[in-house]
């Protein structure tokens, strides 16, 4: 029966796992707990590949516990009861290690059925997780549990586990295995991160390439094939996606171009133009905004002619309106004061409007002054003349502020002339 590589290297022991030494290197909270022989309920977080299954199956050994694994994706109400079942019988005599793997899709119906198990001890949960928990895992559960988030693997760690797949491969075929370090580099490289992916690649490689004169050389060009897009770890539903639109936006925002045209990249690699133009168009308005106006009609003109020409050619305009805004002058002010009139609204702090700009030219009876008495600013020097626009509530509100940019400054001392007001 065919096994995959990655399930054959998979490590036995808490030291042969590369990465994740922030939890369960020598010293560390995991560890410790691991290591204590008294087990709590654990979620754990992160990416795929970097260790969440693997660490729960060497804790599973280190248990007296009958141990049972479930996968949220496929199993149900049934399989948990069936687990359940077990309780209190010879066979889990001590109880049970559940390990829960994408309990994100255990719904929570689901998750409240294992709760009074938990409570009592008699079922101890590792679940893993590939979104936030804060977020897909049933408060209950949480409070009752302790959460650790695995990282994404270094390409150093990573190369560590890249070079003991090739030597079991070596071992496994009795051929020797010849491979550069440029070529163990990019692999390593190449998997995003993920330890799995890369001992796909190495497989991958070694099937790929035929034995000559009693070994197997793998060359740069074929890892390159094999693992070309193993880099990409997006979903548009999931935390990666958020967090690369999240750094696409706060990297335009901090005026770094070089990281802003990385996550743009990364964003169009994953086919995701929709999202890259609605942040940008987001960005011109609120970071740069009116430090320079005409960028936003700028920025949408290169969105619309992305949009038209479509992917790959949209690259090139919305890498030129990128660099644009992250190089232009910023200023929240406008931002800022739609934040402020808005929370104003929302507390009920508006009152009638003015009777001077009503769209009525008559009054009733009952009007105890009768006439619009709207001043009309153009009928006025510089188009300008003072008079109330706010409600009576919130006259001497003020909402907007002048940025410390060159145009609002400019704009400041024209008014300033206009309106005759003094420093």
């Amino acid at each position: 029966m065919y096994e995959p590589l990655a399930q054959k290297i998979r490590p036995q022991t808490l030291d042969e796992v590369v990465g994740q030494k922030h939890l369960i290197g020598e010293g560390k909270p995991l560890r410790n707990i691991i290591e204590s022989g008294e087990l709590p309920n654990l979620v754990f977080y992160g990416p795929s590949g970097v260790g969440k299954t693997t660490v729960a199956n060497i804790i599973a050994k280190a248990t007296n516990r009958k141990f049972c694994k479930l996968n949220g994706t496929t199993a149900g109400t049934a399989d948990i009861k069936a687990i359940v079942a077990q309780l209190d019988t010879f066979e889990a005599i001590n109880g049970v290690l559940l390990y829960l793997d994408e309990i994100q899709y255990f719904n929570k119906k689901q998750q409240q059925t294992l709760l009074e198990y938990i409570e009592s001890g008699k079922i101890t949960l590792i679940a893993s997780t590939t979104e936030n928990p804060y977020f897909y895992v049933y408060n209950a559960i949480l409070s009752r549990s302790t959460v650790f988030e695995f990282k994404t693997v270094s390409a150093d760690e990573i190369e560590i586990a890249v070079r003991r797949a090739f030597e079991i491969s070596e071992k496994e075929r009795s051929c020797k295995i010849s491979v550069s370090d440029e070529t163990l580099k990019y692999i390593s490289t190449a998997c995003g991160g993920d330890v799995r992916k890369a001992m796909n690649a190495v497989e991958l490689c070694v099937l790929s390439t035929r034995e000559k004169d009693g070994q197997i050389i793998i060359n740069l060009d074929t890892a390159k094939q094999l693992t070309q897009r193993s880099a990409m770890k997006y979903d548009k539903d999931g935390d990666e996606h958020y967090d690369i639109i999240s750094a696409f936006q706060k990297s335009m925002r901090g005026s770094d171009p070089d990281a802003a045209i990385h996550y743009l990249a990364r964003l169009l690699e994953a086919g995701d133009l929709p999202s890259a133009c609605r942040r940008l168009l987001v960005c011109a308005c609120e970071d740069v905004g009116l430090a320079y106006p005409m960028i936003i009609p700028i920025v949408k003109a290169a969105v619309d002619t992305a949009l038209m020409v479509g992917l790959p050619e949209a690259r090139i305009p919305l890498a030129d309106a990128v660099i644009l805004v992250c190089n232009s002058p910023k200023s929240t002010t406008g931002h800022d004061a739609i934040n402020a009139a808005m929370a104003d609204v929302a507390r009920g702090k508006s009152g009638p409007i003015p009777r001077t700009l009503q769209n009525k030219h008559f009054d009733g009876e009952d009007a105890a002054v009768k006439g619009q008495f709207y001043e009309y600013p153009h009928a006025y020097p510089n188009h300008w003349v003072k008079q109330q626009y706010l409600p009576d509530v919130l006259k001497n509100a003020k909402y907007y502020e002048f940025g410390d940019n060159k145009n609002e400054q400019a704009a400041k001392e024209y008014w300033k002339r206009i309106k005759g007001e003094n420093d």
